[in-house]
């Protein structure tokens, strides 16, 4: 028989639990599968020594450390071994500029002691953790950087190395470690032939040991190996990477013809990085770095699926072809030249007689596109490895402003060439080529390829005279993919005749016909915005008030009356005293 229970099951935990024992099991780090490094590794990993040499020198004073969610638990440490190696630099230097001499007795010493050591005080570097977002860590956040008034940004960890517009930055990628004799083993698997042409790459974490493993290569009689360093130039061909010198290459080799290399990229790229790579190198095989504290190694993409994946792409492009209102999503505020590419894809976009609205987000999630169902697809401004943005869940497309330059092109003169780009680059490149190719790519900037009215029979500009636009991916006819090229033909018009009539001594306005009525959109230039023109006809609420009908017969106004009032313990009706 089974014993009856004596006393009630406790069902909540006692109060003194909370003040006495630990409500956590395991301590954060070991949560997260990190073990516990000695405080020498530590100070190698995030080269402390380098980083106090580089504040000292710069005279920085209020210094923001910003971390990755990987490394945050070592940031307490960090700040303490930091500010310690300062306070050391600092007093070494205050003893070399203030050396006592034989002749100064000991209360003179003691006297310039003191006064070294209130001078440090007065003169210490502050140093900032920064609250840092999940959301597109490798970039700097001048914004959280200003919040803390502070002179520069020491950034640790993975970073796209996106140029800076308002702080200046130190870069510590933190040191890993690798095991050469796998990674070795893993090249000659995929390379036996050791005359091939390969790039040897690596993610910044681990860029310090590209050049020794590259000598350990060629000593195995890999002669055409080239290794890699760091430059901050996210355009060039390798982004944020350039060749070093060998007798291997030829000076006909230039760096931005590479599709004869292979690539042997050690540590997993991220997406963006991966199809900038696939399409402009012959192949591309990674190393997966096994997964540490400090990394974040998911299992290695395959890069034999790129093709299918730019085939994606290239369809999200078919289908922005058509849209007729489109989103500038700026997703950071701290790359430089962001505020010169909007004002480029805006000039771009009305010039293909569409509508755009730019909107400032953080990081990018379904619910909140959702709320703008009048735009037909984005665009996002933000670093070239943010750029990319995985599609699942949302509602409308997000392409990169490389694709979205592609998505403005006339049919006949889109051509997918397979080249990608994943950041505001794409948009300074294909700006500079046209201005080297067309001699009056200003002009066509200005006037876009849809703004040039097609003269009919009788000399005067039909808006039905302009090519169908069909979606090649439904084959339908789309009557609105250009709302804003009605205006800017009118606009245009005006501009070319004098007071805008045309020749005949007739103003614009004779020749369209506007109805007033109730909720009516005001016209801009003769023509509605569209997306006023989506909240008044497909919204089902358009705000308060917008349920009101002028129609209705208007009766007797309702009586106000006086409601309850009092306290809580008794209510008096109106001009009654009787309590409810």
């Amino acid at each position: 028989m089974s014993s009856e229970s004596s006393a009630p099951p406790v069902l909540s935990t006692p109060a003194e639990h909370t003040f006495f024992e630990d409500p956590t099991p395991k301590s954060v780090i070991e949560a997260a599968g990190r073990i516990q490094r000695p405080d020498d590794e530590l100070f190698e990993v995030y080269e402390i020594a380098r980083t106090a040499t580089e504040v000292q020198q710069r005279a920085w004073k209020r210094i923001a450390l910003q971390f990755p969610d990987a490394m945050l638990p070592d940031a307490p440490w960090v700040v303490g071994a930091l500010s310690r190696e300062l306070d050391k630099l600092a007093e070494s230097a205050q003893e070399t500029e203030h050396k006592p001499s034989r002749e100064d007795n000991t209360k003179g010493q003691v006297d310039d002691k003191n006064k070294v050591r209130d001078r440090g005080q007065n003169q210490r570097q502050r140093l900032y953790i920064l609250a840092d977002t999940s959301y597109s860590a490798c970039c700097v956040d001048e914004i959280a950087a200003e919040h803390a008034d502070a002179d520069a940004v020491v950034h640790y960890g993975r970073a796209c190395l996106s140029p800076t517009s308002r702080i200046p930055v130190l870069h510590v990628f933190t040191r890993q470690k690798l095991d050469y004799e796998a990674v070795l083993a893993s090249f000659e698997t995929e390379f036996p032939n050791k005359a091939q042409k390969v790039i040897l790459m690596a993610d910044v974490m681990f860029q310090e040991h590209v050049a020794p493993v590259c000598e350990l290569l060629r000593g195995k009689g890999y002669t055409r190996v080239v290794a890699t360093e760091i430059v901050h130039d996210p355009s060039g061909t390798i982004p944020n990477r350039q060749l070093l010198p060998h007798e291997s290459r030829t000076m006909a080799e230039a760096d931005d013809d590479l599709h004869d290399y292979d690539l042997f990229h050690i540590s997993t790229p991220p997406s963006s990085l991966l199809l900038t790579l696939s399409s402009r190198l012959a192949s591309l095989r990674i190393y997966p770095t096994p997964t540490s504290p400090y990394t974040t190694t998911s299992s290695p993409p395959d890069p034999s699926a790129t093709p299918s994946i730019l085939r994606r792409r290239y369809a999200l492009v078919i289908r922005l072809a058509t849209a007729s209102i489109i989103g500038i999503l700026v997703n950071t505020l701290s790359v430089k030249n962001y505020m010169s590419t909007i004002s480029t894809l805006k000039s771009q976009i009305a010039a293909a007689g569409k509508k755009s609205y730019t909107i400032v987000v953080g990081k990018l999630n379904a619910a909140k596109l959702a709320n703008f169902a009048e735009v037909d697809g984005w665009v996002v401004v933000g670093c070239w490895e943010s750029g990319l943005v995985e599609q699942e869940g949302l509602w409308k497309p997000v392409i990169t402003p490389f694709e979205m330059g592609l998505a403005l092109q006339r049919e006949e003169d889109r051509i997918w060439t397979g080249e990608w780009w994943g950041g505001i680059e794409g948009v300074k490149n294909q700006v500079s080529e046209s201005t080297k190719t067309e001699g009056d790519s200003a002009q066509e900037l200005r006037e876009g390829p849809y703004t040039r009215p097609e003269h009919v029979e009788g000399g005067v500009s039909d808006e039905e005279s302009e090519p169908p636009v069909f979606d090649l991916r439904t084959g339908k006819l789309v009557s609105n993919s250009r709302p804003m090229r009605v205006a800017m033909r009118g606009s245009a018009a005006a501009d070319a005749q004098p007071n805008g009539d045309g020749g005949n001594g007739q103003g614009l306005g004779s020749f369209s016909l506007t109805r007033r009525a109730i909720g009516e959109v005001a016209l801009v230039k003769g023509e509605a915005s569209p997306g006023a023109e989506f909240l008044r006809s497909q919204r089902t609420w358009q705000g308060l008030g917008s349920d009101f009908n002028q129609d209705e017969e208007e009766g007797a106004s309702t009586v106000v009356e006086e409601g309850r009032s009092g306290v809580a313990r008794g209510y008096t009706v109106g001009e009654d005293q009787q309590r409810a």
